[in-house]
């Protein structure tokens, strides 16, 4: 069974050693989009040099907004658990505001090869 492997991760500081991990661990490829949560923008709404009428773009253009959220699909569970574990081996995720690491199995891929 394939999975997909999703990471929101908070530091995008880190997404290069991130995608290099993933690549080591057999991941044959990851889509990587910048990204924001929900929490972070409500935060930015109460700001005091916040806009009256701000635009989500205008909102999300400080760089204390920004995430990478990073996926990738993998062909089996032993890639996903070395994918998994190279991630942990960077991130600590019990720390706040560090990631969400999450996987969700897939019933069909088509174009992976």
């Amino acid at each position: 069974m394939a999975y997909v492997v999703v990471l929101v991760l908070d530091n995008p500081d880190q997404c290069h050693d991130v995608l290099t991990a993933w690549e080591e661990a057999g991941a044959p490829g990851a889509t990587i989009l910048e990204s924001t949560g929900l929490h972070r923008l409500r935060g930015r709404l109460l700001c005091d040099d916040a806009p009256l009428f701000p635009s989500v773009r205008h909102l999300v253009q400080g760089e204390e907004l920004r995430h990478r959220t990073i996926f990738a699909v993998i062909e089996d569970e032993e890639t996903m658990e070395r994918v998994i574990a190279a991630t942990e081996a960077l991130i600590d995720f019990s720390q706040p505001h560090t990631g969400l690491l999450f996987t969700v199995p897939v019933g069909r891929v088509v174009g992976l090869k």
